[in-house]
């Protein structure tokens, strides 16, 4: 019967093979990000554009295999943050900013659009991959979120083998903190509170994180970031924060976000771009344009975010001028930007 079907539309001219099999297959996705912000093509070498392409290649690639071999989505993005908290030119993992102190507090999340567990960690000094601890707390504890050395502990009970905090140190981080704090001493102010508003936005931002869709129809989004440079008494951003920095819902979308996190926290950003989409029947580039252009925009929320849908639909709308980001979909060939005009 089907391969009747299949010699009648091929004689009338209506449909090629190749699209009669991909229109058959169950669709699946992922997008990923390596953070928002001030992001200009004159600041970059082409060896150095050429090496930050090809890492978010890396990643969205090997997420991608995940899914095409029929994985879970949530095993997708784990190993597509993995990729990019082990690299040094990503805000996560061994890329990680400084605190005002010179260490490293590193937070993530990570949401399972099937039933909405989540897990989250904030604020480790000594985790490598935040990522994979947060999939711990999800999959093995009765809470969402853990911080500090609770969380520390939870992952030696898991086996987790903790690591010096040095081991995120980088030269052009350090180099950044160095001069957060010169500006941060010449401000007018002699407040923390105040001084720091008068930061640059780029040294508020930086955050990795991937969305996934997977054959079954499941949905997860996951982020993982060090947070903000010349950060104090234990600041947490968006990112480990459930409905703000990463949501996921099968009836829904499936969101990471990065950008200036109080924003972000105030705004639930990520959860209220499912909403949309969800009770107002807009589609994800509808949603996202909407918060991320004119409801964030405008009051100075700068950031962006990656969406994909239960369609397998992606979108990666974002209000600075350069956001990093790669996309792949069984529709939809390997997809690397970083600039406005990618």
């Amino acid at each position: 019967m089907k391969k009747t079907f299949l010699l009648s539309v091929l004689a009338s001219g209506c449909l090629t093979l190749s699209t009669q099999v991909l229109s058959e297959q169950a669709p699946f996705a992922i997008a990923i990000h390596g953070g928002a912000g001030t992001i200009e093509k004159a600041k970059f070498t082409p060896e150095q554009e050429k090496a930050y392409r090809a890492k978010l290649a890396e990643a969205v690639e090997a997420g991608y295999s995940v899914l095409e071999k029929g994985g879970e989505s949530l095993d997708a993005i784990t190993t597509a943050i993995e990729v990019l908290e082990q690299s040094p030119y990503f805000n996560a993992g061994r890329g990680a900013v400084y605190t005002y102190d010179g260490s490293h507090e590193l937070d993530a999340s990570i949401m399972d659009g099937r039933n909405r567990q989540a897990g989250a960690v904030a604020g480790v000094k000594h985790i490598e991959s935040p990522i994979q601890l947060a999939r711990l707390v999800m999959d093995n504890s009765v809470h969402v979120m853990l911080s500090g050395q609770g969380a520390e502990e939870f992952a030696k009970e898991q086996g987790v083998a903790l690591i010096e905090n040095n081991i995120f140190d980088t030269k052009h981080r350090y180099e950044a903190l160095l001069k957060a704090k010169q500006k941060l001493e010449k401000a007018t102010s002699k407040n923390y509170q105040a001084a720091h508003k008068a930061l640059p936005t780029n040294y508020k931002m930086g955050t990795v994180g991937a969305v996934a869709l997977d054959k079954n129809g499941n949905l997860a989004a996951g982020t993982s970031t060090g947070g903000m440079t010349a950060k104090r008494f234990g600041r947490i951003g968006d990112s480990p924060v459930i409905g703000a920095g990463t949501f996921a819902e099968n009836d829904s979308c499936a969101v990471s976000a990065t950008g200036h996190g109080e924003y972000f926290i105030r705004y639930s950003v990520a959860s209220d771009i499912c909403a949309r989409v969800k009770y107002q029947n807009k589609t994800i580039e509808q949603a996202g344009d909407e918060v991320i252009n004119q409801v964030l925009a405008p009051i100075g929320g700068t950031g962006g975010v990656i969406i994909v849908d239960a369609k397998g639909h992606i979108s990666m709308p974002f209000n600075t001028t350069g956001m990093y980001r790669a996309s792949k979909s069984n529709t939809q060939a390997t997809f690397v930007g970083i600039f406005k005009n990618q």
